[in-house]
C-alpha cells in the first residue's frame, strides 16, 4: 500500500461544465484506464468549480491528468490543472514541485512552523482544530471531571457521559490527552482527534459546522 497521496485539480471557469466533464471521464472510464495502465486505482470527487482526482503515487496522478486532458479536450472542454501532494508534517496540499524534508532537523522545523501555524489560526478565530474526547462510566464521573477540568482553567463542555476539551493544535492536544489519562479512571476513553465538522468555540462551546 502507497504511503503517498497524490491529488490533481481539474479548476473550470464555468461551474456549469463541472457535470459534463465527470460524466465524460465516467463514459471514457479514466479510474480503469489509469489502472489498466499502471494497476493504481484514482478516486474522482467534485466542489464546486473543480473536479479532484486522487492517487496513491505520482505517476499515477501524472497519468490521471494526461487521460483527463485529453478527454476534456475531446469534448472541447478547458481547464486549469495542478498536481499536489500530501505533506504529511504540514498536514495539508502542497505543489508537487515542493521538496518534502529530508533531514530531522528540517522535519523539525516543518513540525514547529505546522503548531505554530494551527496555534496561530486557533487563536485569531476563537474556534479549535483539535479535541481531546472523554468517555466515562456514568454521567456523575463526567460532571466531576468537568469540574475538575474547568478549576484547572480548561475550556471544558459536558455531554451526558462525555467531556469534550478544545486544544489549539496536535500537539497540545496529544498532551492534554496523556495527562487527562494519567488523572481518570483507567475504564475511561481518552482520544485527541481534529475536529472534522465542528470547532470548540471558546466563548459558545461546541459547534457544528
Amino acid at each position: 500500500m502507497a504511503d503517498d497521496d497524490w491529488r490533481v485539480t481539474v479548476t473550470f471557469d464555468d461551474e456549469a461544465h463541472v457535470r459534463h466533464a465527470i460524466q465524460s471521464m465516467r463514459d471514457h472510464r479514466v479510474e480503469n484506464d489509469v489502472r489498466r495502465r499502471l494497476g493504481d486505482r484514482v478516486a474522482v470527487s467534485a466542489d464546486g468549480p473543480s473536479v479532484f482526482l486522487y492517487a496513491g503515487t505520482e505517476d499515477a496522478a501524472r497519468e490521471a491528468d494526461r487521460v483527463v486532458r485529453e478527454v476534456l479536450a475531446q469534448r472541447q472542454l478547458t481547464a486549469a490543472f495542478k498536481l499536489d501532494r500530501w505533506h504529511p508534517i504540514e498536514q495539508e496540499w502542497e505543489d508537487a514541485g515542493a521538496p518534502l524534508p529530508q533531514t530531522a532537523d528540517q522535519r523539525e522545523v516543518e513540525e514547529e512552523r505546522r503548531v505554530a501555524d494551527e496555534t496561530e489560526e486557533s487563536e485569531e478565530t476563537g474556534q479549535t482544530g483539535y479535541e481531546v474526547l472523554i468517555e466515562v462510566e456514568s454521567r456523575h464521573e463526567a460532571v466531576e471531571l468537568a469540574k475538575r477540568l474547568q478549576s484547572e482553567g480548561h475550556p471544558v463542555i459536558r455531554r451526558w457521559r462525555y467531556v469534550v476539551l478544545g486544544a489549539n493544535n496536535e500537539d497540545e492536544a496529544r498532551d492534554l490527552a496523556q495527562s487527562v489519562q494519567q488523572e481518570t479512571p483507567s475504564t475511561a476513553s481518552v482520544q485527541s482527534a481534529p475536529v472534522p465538522f465542528a470547532h470548540f468555540d471558546r466563548a459558545a462551546g461546541w459547534r457544528r459546522m
